[in-house]
């Protein structure tokens, strides 16, 4: 089975973004665009935690709930959160209802509002350098001395829930790298 898979539309998609209407649709228009901006950033960094150990299609269902309940990804209104905002989410049945996850979103909230520069600024600044494009999933990596590198100065900073694989997948999200395969429709 080919790593790419040419939809009903005629397009050569990874394979992945073809599985499902939701993955095409974030696949097409959203997945390796450059995200900027501290709360966007964050949003994505604290999507990414929640999605560990889980499926990306149940975060990407899931978001619309998850947006509402962390007052838009709003850096400042996440980091004002308290006790009874913690309880409200943890019997929120719209998003992921994981103790550590929701603590360590509140946390990394607080720790966003020390960074000198910003969240944005400290992300990008692990993004490397622009590479050819992968021709399979097997060259596309789970972690890179890059994502490494932004776990380490995350963690360092305050930042809970944050690996290295977190990391990729942030930057694979976010635009950081581009892994969209080689005949992919999607041109970045």
């Amino acid at each position: 089975m080919s790593d790419l898979v040419v939809g009903e539309d005629g397009l050569a998609r990874c394979m992945w973004g073809a599985s499902t209407p939701d993955y095409a649709v974030y696949h097409d228009g959203e997945w390796g665009r450059p995200v900027r901006g501290d709360d966007a950033l964050y949003e994505r960094l604290t999507l990414e935690a929640f999605q560990s150990g889980l499926s990306w299609l149940t975060i990407l269902r899931k978001r619309p709930a998850f947006r509402t309940a962390f007052a838009g990804f709003s850096i400042a209104r996440v980091a004002e959160f308290g006790p009874a905002d913690e309880a409200r989410l943890m019997a929120d049945a719209g998003i992921v209802r994981n103790r550590l996850k929701v603590e360590a979103a509140l946390a990394n909230a607080r720790a966003a509002l020390d960074l000198p520069d910003g969240l944005s600024a400290l992300l990008w600044s692990f993004a490397p350098p622009p590479r050819p494009r992968p021709a399979t999933f097997a060259e596309v990596p789970a972690i890179t001395p890059e994502s490494t590198a932004m776990a380490m100065e995350l963690k360092k900073r305050g930042f809970r829930f944050v690996g290295p694989t977190t990391a990729y997948a942030l930057m694979q999200a976010t635009g950081m790298v581009n892994d969209h395969l080689r005949g992919c429709h999607v041109e970045l």
